[in-house]
């Protein structure tokens, strides 16, 4: 019995921790990046606070940062995906560039929330990767949106009509390989400037890796929003691998 009692607590205290170290290694990191060189959103706190929050229940780690001076390899190779939350401007050097590319074309993720394509836009890559840039965008309001794929994990828990208030973006340089997740009822709201194939989420493979994006989170409630944060932790576990 005492030979037992010594047993089982050993492997409390020595094998037990050991496995709890090796579960938190294989756990997947994400850097959120919010840099801006432009316009800056009221919400960024809030994105990043909820993208923190996102990762302790979705399987992963997020650090946040605006130091773009982390973009080198070194430092990237630590991390599965990259999230731009609402960045604007010229965020990244040419070394910085040349990292992130490198980053991306090691077979990381990237995920894209909203000024995240009114970002970089003398950079060809990255709009290519983003999926477009951005052109401008009407009063924030409501409208409707429809979902495109139901299957994705960044739209599985979102209805078929999505009716929610946000600002609204246009776009231009588009990149036509990119998948639709969600469309938005240009004739539920005024100012659009896309049409019928008014897209404001997509995914696709950019240059060995993965990356989605999603035009909604402009304002600070977004961050409190269940299904907002579902169609988010869906894009990111998407855009790292995970199911």
């Amino acid at each position: 019995m005492l030979k037992r009692i010594i047993f089982l607590f050993l492997f409390a205290a020595v094998i037990l921790p050991l496995f709890s170290s090796f579960s938190a290694k294989k756990k997947k990191r994400v850097l959120v990046f919010s840099k801006t060189a432009g316009f800056r959103h009221t919400s960024i706190p809030a994105g990043k606070k909820a993208l923190i929050e996102l990762g302790k229940t979705n399987g992963f780690i997020a650090d946040t940062t605006e130091d773009a001076t982390h973009f080198n390899s070194e430092n990237l190779g630590q991390y599965d995906a990259v999230v731009f939350l609402s960045t604007t401007g010229n965020v990244l050097d040419s070394n910085q560039q040349l990292a992130f590319e490198k980053f991306i074309q090691s077979g990381k993720g990237f995920t894209g929330i909203h000024a995240a394509t009114d970002t970089e836009y003398d950079w060809p890559w990255y709009v290519g990767l983003a999926g477009a840039s951005f052109e401008s965008h009407p009063q924030q309001q409501t409208a409707r949106l429809y979902r495109i794929e139901k299957n994705h994990p960044a739209t599985a828990a979102l209805p078929d009509n999505w009716v929610r208030f946000d600002e609204w973006y246009n776009f231009k340089n588009i990149n036509s390989t990119t998948h639709a997740l969600l469309n938005i009822d240009e004739s539920s709201y005024s100012g659009g400037k896309n049409g019928d194939n008014h897209v404001v989420s997509w995914y696709h493979e950019y240059d060995g890796g993965r990356a989605f994006y999603t035009a909604l989170g402009h304002t600070d409630a977004s961050f409190s929003e269940p299904l907002f944060l579902a169609h988010l932790a869906g894009g990111i576990k998407w855009s790292l691998g995970l199911k």
